[in-house]
């Protein structure tokens, strides 16, 4: 597809999920939220949307309770998706998410006698097509706020001293913001987040993707954006009255990131069924695709084009539907 306005295509396109939050047996969360009818939907928008990600990275919390059978089964829908799309799986741990059963299901490692899975921060590195994505392990066995210990930061540093081609993505479950709107949060953050700002500023991180929160949000972090995906299985009401936290089964997302040479786009995708009001057919994109730069603003750009009156809107949509 022709590239329409004044931007280059991106050189990479990625799938950013999080908190998906599987019970063994397929049980529903908190007994109504059917998390894995959620994460189907979403991944059935992605596949179906042509974005082609070259990754798709779950930024955490993808059990609810670390049970085996929760990480197999997420596993077992994600897998084939990506296959067909060609993708990359990057998983990272949340502060739901047990070492043990995260590492022996999603990577099939195997733990000795003398190896403590819970001593092992689950950190790894990708490469994907020249981009780099580091997941990093903010978690703390048995407590839900985040921490770095000295040797993760050490490796941080030690992997970010060689720039990757691309640039590189910091996927993590803590996001290093502030909460301004679930003031709740504050106690289950990352801890001394200064400590990785000394390590990141001046890297060739271009952008952190996060979870944790239930709900979209961006910031910055020395210097660098910070993207925080809502959660696929419950999100947080931010407006509910008299209430500390307030988790609803209602306006679930995920983002999709291009990565630009000069930049980063996180566009936010609803999941669930919808109803279109106004649209035009894909027909059109010969169309589009034949005429001038200048044809092209005389008819989507000019109020007077036959294209922006609300008749043709509504004649295609009843074409397409019929």
């Amino acid at each position: 597809m022709i590239q329409l306005g004044q931007y280059s295509a991106p050189l990479h396109t990625i799938a950013h999920i999080s908190d998906t939050h599987f019970l063994g047996g397929g049980r529903p969360l908190y007994g109504s939220v059917p998390t894995d009818e959620h994460v189907s939907q979403a991944l059935a928008q992605l596949e179906a949307s042509g974005a082609k990600p070259e990754a798709i990275v779950f930024t955490g919390d993808l059990a609810d309770l670390g049970e085996p059978d929760a990480y197999s089964r997420l596993r077992g829908l994600v897998e084939p998706v990506a296959e067909r799309l060609g993708a990359t799986v990057v998983w990272v741990m949340g502060n739901h998410d047990e070492r043990l059963h995260y590492s022996r299901q999603l990577f099939d490692t195997v733990h000795t006698d003398e190896t403590d899975p819970f001593e092992i921060p689950q950190d790894r590195v990708y490469d994907i097509n020249g981009v780099r994505i580091i997941a990093l392990d903010t978690t703390v066995p048995g407590y839900h706020h985040g921490d770095l210990t000295a040797p993760q930061l050490d490796w941080l540093a030690e992997t970010l001293a060689t720039p990757a081609p691309h640039g590189t993505l910091l996927a993590m479950h803590h996001p290093p913001i502030p909460t301004p709107l679930l003031v709740a949060m504050g106690m289950l953050e990352l801890q001394e987040q200064s400590r990785l700002a000394d390590v990141i500023r001046g890297t060739d991180v271009k952008a952190i993707l996060a979870g944790h929160l239930h709900y979209s949000t961006h910031s910055t972090f020395a210097g660098i954006p910070v993207s925080v995906a809502a959660a696929t299985c419950y999100t947080l009401d931010l407006t509910a009255k008299d209430r500390i936290l307030s988790g609803v089964d209602f306006g679930q997302a995920f983002n999709v990131v291009h990565v630009y040479d000069d930049r980063i786009v996180h566009s936010i995708v609803p999941v669930g069924d919808t109803t279109e009001v106004t649209g035009f057919s894909a027909e059109h994109w010969a169309q589009i695709e034949a005429m001038t730069p200048e044809q092209r603003i005389e008819m989507f750009s000019s109020k007077k084009s036959p294209f922006n009156s609300q008749e043709a809107a509504s004649s295609d949509q009843a074409t397409a539907s019929d």
